[in-house]
């Protein structure tokens, strides 16, 4: 199983450039839980709130991973995992092309990104910071 925490293709970033612009991890638990609380019932959720909640959980893993041992970081990581394959799930069920979601250069239905979604995760939240700044 390829390492969840380093890049699985040549063009996807590693976890650190992947975040090195992005928001504290307060400032997007904030953000992610006033898009849940603006809609409770969870419907209307953008592409960017799929997005960022997985970065986020992405980074609390990573985090987590560093700090502690591998057997307490194991939640983190799955939570993670999980959120990653939402968002590619996401942009997979939207297909490609003008109408699609995805920003970065390795679609989310390429084998590089089995088992593991979370350098996808990276890549996509890379490619929308450089969009959003």
């Amino acid at each position: 199983m390829p390492n969840p925490h380093h890049s699985t293709g040549p063009d996807t970033p590693d976890a650190i450039p992947a975040y090195d612009d992005a928001p504290t991890i307060l400032a997007e638990m904030r953000w992610v839980t006033d898009q849940v609380a603006a809609r409770p019932s969870g419907a209307g959720l953008s592409r960017e709130f799929w997005l960022r909640k997985a970065a986020l959980l992405d980074r609390i893993a990573l985090k987590e991973s560093a700090e502690c041992t591998p057997a307490d970081a194991a939640e983190s990581n799955a939570t993670a995992a999980k959120a990653a394959h939402r968002l590619a799930q996401y942009d997979r069920e939207r297909g490609g092309g003008p109408l699609g979601t995805t920003n970065g250069p390795i679609p989310p239905d390429s084998p590089l990104w089995h088992p593991s979604y979370r350098p996808y995760v990276r890549q996509e939240y890379a490619a929308w910071l450089r969009m959003t700044c």
